[in-house]
């Protein structure tokens, strides 16, 4: 009995030995298949719905050509469950991903960040129709009046405009437009308080908002940032000495969709609340959104004596401190341009 139970033993182990070799090879060629690339021709969005299974997403994969079997990648977090609680979300898989590297970049949420770029001197309008032209948002302001925006957003005024700071922002699929407004309204606040708190002694400014509408009116007078100072001690100096602004940008505002391209001379004539040239003072509201070296340029204007400028047509300016030398450098100017 001895002899039989000794041949057991040892058949047993040649059988526990040939499992684990199986064993052994099926998991090599498991990491074999799984660490194979991916068919990809391009970096290329993959969106995985909420609730998606291994085996649905394997589906998808091989609906796509992204796979040729289905089977490794389906069986593979069955071995290593540490793959298997992929998250909902959309993400770019690039060229050369593996099967296994797609999964672990599932598993980790790693979604694809997007990004919205709003550039300085845009008005609120156009930041409305470029967040409704981003495919991958969750467009929640659709048929939304203004007012019904400002008051989502907790803002004071009728009128967001200026209110939010242009910047590039990132965001994954599915944030919806108003997280993102907020975001831009809650930074420009940040950073307008922080420029307020640290301006120049002596400004025309009872209040940071007051502030913002200027560096709105310079961002649209000028694409120079070298320039901006200079502008804001044009307009410095002539509200110290109560002259009108006069500022073709607020005119081109007030008109708002009858501007047609060009200012008319009715146009200087016509009594808007935002036409500089009939009005006192600053208008009631920021004409477009600021960058920071606008709103720095407000709070710290240089030292001038300039009460005009006129644009050389080449993007700068020639400014002058007295009537008669503006009026030769719109001669000059002008006749260039004609």
């Amino acid at each position: 009995m001895s002899k039989i139970k000794s041949i057991i033993l040892k058949i047993s182990f040649l059988l526990l030995i040939t499992l684990l070799l199986i064993v052994l090879a099926g998991l090599t060629v498991f990491e074999q298949k799984i660490n194979q690339p991916l068919k990809l021709d391009q970096n290329t969005l993959l969106t995985v719905g909420s609730g998606t299974s291994i085996g649905q997403l394997s589906q998808q994969l091989l609906a796509q050509h992204w796979l040729k079997n289905r089977f490794w990648l389906r069986n593979y977090p069955r071995f290593y469950t540490q793959f298997a609680d992929i998250k909902a979300g959309t993400y770019q898989i690039k060229i050369g991903t593996t099967a296994k590297q797609l999964l672990a970049q599932l598993v980790a949420g790693k979604e694809h960040q997007f990004e919205i770029t709003f550039i300085e001197g845009t008005t609120f309008k156009q930041w409305l129709l470029l967040l409704q032209q981003q495919p991958y948002l969750n467009h929640n302001l659709k048929n939304k009046k203004i007012s019904q925006i400002t008051q989502l957003l907790a803002i004071k005024h009728a009128n967001p405009e200026g209110l939010f700071f242009p910047d590039t922002y990132a965001y994954t699929a599915g944030t919806d437009e108003l997280t993102l407004l907020r975001r831009a309204h809650q930074r420009m606040e940040k950073i307008l308080q922080q420029q307020w708190q640290t301006r120049a002694t002596g400004l025309p400014y009872s209040n940071a908002y007051q502030a913002l509408i200027m560096a709105s009116i310079i961002e649209k007078e000028t694409s120079k940032l070298a320039e901006q100072p200079l502008i804001a001690s044009v307009f410095t100096n002539r509200l110290f000495k109560k002259m009108r602004l006069q500022t073709d940008p607020t005119i081109i505002y007030g008109l708002g969709d009858r501007y047609q391209g060009d200012i008319k001379r009715a146009h200087k004539y016509e009594k808007t609340a935002y036409n500089t040239y009939r009005i006192n003072g600053l208008p009631p509201t920021p004409i477009a959104m600021p960058g920071e070296s606008a709103l720095s340029a407000v709070m710290h204007p240089a030292a001038t004596s300039y009460l005009y400028f006129v644009s050389k047509g080449n993007g700068y300016h020639q400014f002058s401190d007295n009537l008669k030398d503006h009026n030769r450098a719109v001669n000059l100017f002008q006749r260039k341009k004609k």
